[in-house]
């Protein structure tokens, strides 16, 4: 139910540039490179590199490194990720001549820069001088300097700071040959997803402000006559931070979308002086597959193309088909476009109980299956291990010892002479007709506490759809459920349990035009607002479904249930039942041996041209 098109697509924003103007601030560039840059080749190709680190080592490691990214047909890497205090180590004082070296050497080597922000992990100087921009948990506990990410993503300081140093960083390296695009930040969210101070607080008002414009709004919305938290002025309002029991779980949801909204204002912040500075410059941010405090369907609108960090361990046997699904759901965000693998290890990471490595061949494998997915860069942290800090047991494309004898590195040489014979997959993008339905908000929400059971979790449901769909080779879209879904002829919905108006209208077109909706348990239970649908459940999809669920029956841990199908098939249920009763539906099993027993267990119903 796949079919894959080879018309070439015009791949990161292909650019030529003017002259390369004169350095500002400290320079030491190579006078004949600030001759006329070449225009960039038209010709679509594989990117292939690695997060090079250059200031982690002494100056004459460099050329070395260049003349081994030759070796392995590297062609791109990230640099400077964080290497803030080595850039501004001072406030306003900027030292780029060490980078004007770094980009000076790779531009000769053939090797281009996909140039970092430097902002993923403020300089020590910055957080000494302004404390008050350090994050907050939710008991009140400060998160102090000394590992990375530490800032409040609402807190002024850290953004105008950040602000200062992209602008600098933007006008002197506009016009160098080496640079192809722009990486923002770094793994937004992965330590520090969100932030309970006073700042945030201040932050999480004027949000709420503008999402409801007046008290009464908020109100409504939070339904706060319950359990007698009514609200009479915007001061009174925190976020959820620890409470005696269970929080408002509206409240909760709210603070969700405004964390993630927060960190992409972050990134927005740096993306505006780029785009303002270097509009033809392409810009990513690097994501974290199903990364759950970020809500991807905005962040990706956001981005010139889709990048991915990809940690699959290899002691999982599902890790092939999770690496997989989150490369669908890259080429998903980015609308069909290719996207790049910004990330993977080449043989094992430093940061699980037991850091299992890949077994031969693993790397290669899973690097293709990345571009068989639609990506159309492969790359790794980092390219040379580190030598001191948290991550030097962390693999890389160069090792620790002789690359002369690692596996390792014939591996690294190996994957890039064949990436390098790929210029024809470039470019290229594959059309599926079955589409996953997805919301960050509706997991957010499905999550919150006091449901009918916590056993039931997104991702758990989502993977068990897409593992039948992935061992039968099918390829799968993921799709914002809100969305245009004329184009796929099979929907699947695992546990939608938020669904908005719109969202329900769309699968409702789809499903009267004919397409073919399968749709779990605990689906369109509750608006955006969190409140439960009145009217019987599942409210929105009552008549496409043909039946009302009277009540849920969820089961213990160790506790399943019975299925006797109509052709005398038999299958077992966990985690879930409920009680229905039918409005037009066929029943295809039924419940057997429980208190449900002789009830419909799974239906299908004829809607329109769909069904």
């Amino acid at each position: 139910m796949s079919t894959t098109t080879s018309s070439r697509q015009a791949r990161c924003s292909l650019r030529s540039h003017r002259s390369w103007s004169t350095y500002s601030c400290r320079s030491s560039s190579s006078p004949a490179l600030r001759s006329a840059r070449p225009r960039v080749s038209a010709t679509a190709h594989i990117f292939y590199g690695g997060d090079y680190n250059p200031e982690q080592w002494p100056e004459e490691v460099w050329p070395e490194d260049v003349r081994l990214m030759r070796e392995a047909g590297v062609n791109l890497v990230s640099v400077g990720i964080f290497s803030w205090s080595r850039l501004e180590p001072a406030e306003g004082n900027f030292e780029f001549g060490w980078l004007d070296r770094v980009l000076d050497l790779l531009h000769k080597g053939g090797v281009d820069a996909d140039l970092a922000t430097a902002t993923a992990s403020p300089p020590p100087w910055l957080s000494h001088r302004h404390p008050e921009m350090l994050p907050v948990l939710a008991d009140g506990v400060t998160l102090w300097p000394g590992s990375r990410q530490h800032y409040c993503p609402s807190s002024p300081v850290y953004r105008s700071a950040a602000a200062r140093l992209v602008e600098a960083l933007a006008t002197h390296y506009a016009d160098h040959p080496s640079l192809k695009m722009w990486h923002v930040g770094n793994e937004y969210g992965c330590h520090v997803p969100a932030c309970w101070c006073d700042v945030s607080a201040q932050g999480f008002r004027a949000w709420l402000l503008h999402r409801y414009g007046s008290i009464d709004g908020l109100n409504e919305a939070w339904g706060t006559d319950f359990w007698s938290q009514r609200y009479s002025s915007w001061e009174e309002i925190l976020p959820p931070r620890r409470t005696p029991t269970w929080p408002n779980p509206s409240q909760q949801l709210d603070f969700m979308r405004f964390s993630s909204d927060a960190l992409l204002e972050c990134y927005e912040v740096e993306r505006g002086v780029l785009k303002r500075v270097t509009p033809e410059v392409p810009i990513t941010t690097n994501f974290m597959g199903f990364f759950k405090p970020l809500d991807y369907w905005k962040w990706a609108a956001r981005e010139d193309v889709v990048s991915h960090d990809s940690y699959p361990d290899p002691a999982d046997e599902r890790s092939g088909m999770r690496a997989a699904m989150a490369g669908d759901l890259m080429r998903s965000l980015g609308q069909g476009r290719p996207w790049i693998l910004m990330e993977q290890t080449t043989h094992r990471v430093n940061w699980r109980d037991v850091n299992v490595a890949k077994a031969p061949g693993q790397m290669r494998l899973w690097s293709f299956q990345a571009v068989a997915r639609g990506a159309d860069g492969v790359m790794f942290f980092q390219w040379r291990q580190a030598r001191a800090g948290a991550e030097k047991h962390h693999s890389a494309m160069v090792p620790h010892g002789p690359v002369e004898t690692s596996p390792t590195w014939s591996d690294v040489v190996t994957l890039g002479r064949e990436l390098a014979r790929l210029e024809a997959v470039a470019g290229s993008r594959s059309t599926a007709e079955v589409a996953v339905l997805f919301d960050w908000e509706s997991w957010w929400a499905l999550e919150l506490p006091s449901k009918p059971s916590n056993r039931v979790r997104m991702m758990e449901q989502v993977e068990a759809y897409y593992a039948a769909l992935f061992e039968a080779n099918v390829l799968v879209d993921f799709a914002h459920p809100g969305d245009d879904l004329s184009g796929y002829r099979l929907l699947l919905m695992p546990n939608l349990y938020l669904v908005g108006d719109d969202a329900a209208a769309a699968v409702r077109r789809a499903v009267e035009s004919g397409a073919t909706l399968l749709m779990s348990f605990f689906s369109g239970i509750v608006d955006p607002a969190e409140h439960i649908r009145l009217g019987g459940y599942p409210q929105p999809f009552r008549a496409l479904l043909g039946l009302d669920v009277v009540d849920f029956h969820p089961l213990s841990a160790g506790e399943d249930v019975a299925l006797q199908f109509a052709d005398g098939a038999q299958g077992r249920g966990e985690i879930w039942s409920e009680d229905i009763r039918l409005n037009g539906a066929e029943v295809l099993a039924t419940f057997s041996g429980s208190h449900l027993d002789g009830r419909p267990a799974i239906t299908r119903h004829r809607a329109g041209n769909g069904t």
